[in-house]
């Protein structure tokens, strides 16, 4: 695939990315168009490796390795390669309902496992997709597909997150009627709050919500299972019900002072400020102007939060992990195709370090107590390093070290630790079963221990990434029709 000697003989190009210290100032997608030019270039560089690794999406070391939902990745890299862009297009939707939303937010567990990536940098398979559905909607070629027929099975998804989207989808086109039920005012779950605007443009989202509309889905915003209508009232009302809720219950940091004003959970705070920006919606608590910010957890949400702190105006903003600095290069242990567990300095951090010098990010630190002001608002947080060490069994262990206690000034603390699961209330008021905080509803079956209910996505897997939502969303529509319909055409994805 692409160009025989194409990765012998050209290198992999960064994506193009507006000026840091320029695109703080606004809420626009921090990346900029991508050229024909460059993305040909890149197509270029597939080697045709005869067993290709970038679509295997398996679990390696708890960490994902390749693409779940099994893109055909070397085929459209070699169609852009070829400037075949349209049929590059068909091979890209053939496995993937939203790749502009996988274009932009996906980790890319596919380029860690690239051939290429053995000894040299991956191909830029994440900014070829995305180059390829942007074109896509630019040149006019994604259009409604309006079902030929329709079967008159209903069928109600809660949840409008990528499962949630993906499931409704497929079902769409296998010709049944698909409602799906939103709490919030807006279609989209995570995709349009939890992801802030400068990395998933929201016109993006809503773009491919009136798309679903046009095709025949409908949606109901403002409308909140359990409370609005009952869980039974839907199993009255449909043939089927698909669970697709999320792991939206945040984990807690229980220490001292934890009941303090300005301490805030990282997916409250992305949420208003997305409102602000869509509604002008404001709440002075969860604005960042003018404060010292702290952001307790070292991930890609955390490093969200770091971003929106930055348009807000911080006076200062750190991010805190309790894990070491991840090394330069790959370590023993961390070998293709795993998952590269590497050091990268990302959006937010390339602003940060524009705008204060540092990128912001604290190795190896354990918050112990929030200090007050003394009028029972956040004030500082106390902190503590963190040895990390193996102990006899092998295993990992953290350890204080002595002497390294430091408080750092805080007036704002978002807290962005990850999810424990989904929340419980609704799924206790259909009686499904759990597993560990999370429906029990087996991969590959997708069925609760309720009749006609399915579960998908986080609420069943756990808090996981984009392309595995997709996945489950996929999966259970297959499950579903055949539930439905007695048999399927719907497309299986083949989990490893």
């Amino acid at each position: 695939m692409g160009k025989t000697t194409g990765f012998m003989e050209i290198n992999r190009e960064q994506a193009i990315e507006r000026d840091p210290i320029e695109r703080i100032k606004d809420w626009k997608e921090y990346s900029a168009p991508f050229s024909d030019d460059m993305m040909q270039r890149q197509g270029a560089r597939c080697m045709d490796c005869a067993t290709p690794f970038c679509h295997i999406g398996m679990e390696i070391d708890g960490a994902t390795s390749g693409c779940p939902i099994h893109n055909l990745i070397p085929e459209w890299n070699d169609l852009v390669y070829q400037g075949k862009w349209q049929e590059a297009l068909k091979r890209l939707m053939k496995t993937n309902n939203f790749p502009e939303f996988t274009g932009r937010v996906c980790p890319a567990p596919c380029e860690g496992s690239c051939t290429v990536a053995i000894s040299d940098p991956a191909v830029a398979i994440k900014n070829i997709e995305r180059a390829i559905i942007d074109k896509g909607f630019a040149m006019g070629w994604i259009k409604p597909r309006i079902p030929k027929a329709r079967t008159e099975k209903k069928v109600a998804i809660i949840g409008s997150g990528p499962a949630g989207l993906a499931a409704a989808d497929q079902l769409n086109q296998a010709g049944h009627d698909v409602t799906v039920y939103e709490r919030s005012d807006r279609a989209g779950g995570l995709l349009m709050y939890g992801i802030p605007n400068m990395k998933l443009d929201k016109e993006v989202v809503q773009r491919r919500i009136n798309l679903l509309e046009e095709e025949g889905i409908k949606f109901l915003l403002n409308t909140e299972v359990g409370k609005d209508i009952s869980p039974d009232q839907l199993k009255a009302q449909y043939d089927s019900v698909i669970l697709c809720t999320g792991a939206q219950k945040p984990r807690n940091i229980m220490i001292p002072g934890r009941e303090y004003q300005g301490i805030h959970y990282a997916m409250d705070y992305l949420t208003q400020a997305t409102k602000k920006l869509l509604d002008g919606q404001d709440n002075d608590t969860l604005n960042a102007k003018g404060k010292d910010v702290i952001v307790i957890g070292g991930g890609d949400t955390g490093a969200d939060c770091v971003a929106t702190a930055l348009r807000q105006g911080a006076k200062s903003v750190n991010q805190f992990s309790i894990n070491p600095q991840l090394p330069l290069k790959r370590v023993e242990g961390n070998q293709w195709p795993a998952y590269p567990r590497v050091f990268s300095l990302e959006y937010a951090h390339k602003e940060a370090k524009e705008q204060f010098g540092k990128d912001g990010r604290q190795y190896s630190v354990q918050t112990k107590a929030f200090i007050t002001d003394g009028r029972d608002a956040v004030q500082a947080l106390f902190t503590v390093k963190m040895g990390k060490t193996r102990d006899q069994n092998g295993m990992f262990v953290y350890e204080e070290i002595p002497g390294s206690e430091e408080v750092w000034p805080a007036q704002l603390v978002i807290i962005a630790i990850g999810f424990e699961g989904p929340e419980q209330p609704l799924l206790n008021a259909f009686g499904v079963n759990l597993d560990q905080n999370k429906i029990d509803a087996p991969y590959g079956q997708f069925n609760t221990n309720v009749e006609g209910v399915f579960a998908a996505g986080d609420a069943r897997r756990g808090q996981s990434l984009i392309v595995w939502a997709i996945n489950e969303g996929r999966e259970v529509a297959h499950c579903v029709d055949q539930y439905l319909m007695g048999k399927t055409t719907l497309p299986t994805v083949r989990a490893v």
